[in-house]
């Protein structure tokens, strides 16, 4: 099991940066490139086609601006993809590039997470994977047992606060 983890930009490397760190807690394979959907179009349409063939079972894209990356992916690939919207120094608030991944046609789907949630994604990927895969499913459930525990300690140690 692999996932990619692509960009349209070197400078989307801060955000997507977030995936790649939950995908190695996690112990799953990652593969990550840049690809962009406007100034490497060839090298767009050779990822998506094959990267069921390199052995990735989910794909994750981020991008700023028009953010056409996540959407010619899932064109391409019969792959689940998310796609991370990314506020980028040429964007409007970052709502050009959510509204891009999030508003796709009927028949490319595309898992949108919040502008910059390239953690969500890589938990939605392992939660993607861990549906047919035991060792991940367990490591998700403790993890989101982690989540809850931290939350209770918080609330415990803020009422011995007052």
């Amino acid at each position: 099991m692999k996932v990619a983890v692509v960009m349209g930009s070197i400078s989307d490397m801060p955000v997507m940066q977030q995936a790649i760190d939950v995908l190695k807690e996690f112990g799953i394979e990652t593969e990550v490139d840049i690809v962009s959907a406007h100034r490497t179009p060839e090298k767009l349409v050779d990822f998506s086609s094959k990267a069921h063939e390199k052995g990735v079972a989910v794909i994750i894209a981020g991008a700023g601006g028009a953010a056409h990356l996540p959407g010619m992916v899932a064109s391409m690939s019969p792959l689940p993809v998310i796609g991370v919207p990314v506020k980028s120094s040429n964007s409007i608030d970052g709502w050009d590039s959510v509204l891009s991944i999030l508003q796709m046609p009927g028949g490319v789907p595309v898992a949108t997470v919040a502008l910059n949630g390239a953690k969500n994604a890589g938990l939605l990927a392992v939660q993607i994977l861990g549906s047919q895969n035991k060792e991940l499913l367990t490591k998700m459930i403790a993890y989101k047992n982690g989540l809850k525990e931290a939350v209770l300690k918080a609330a415990n140690d803020l009422k011995f606060t007052e």
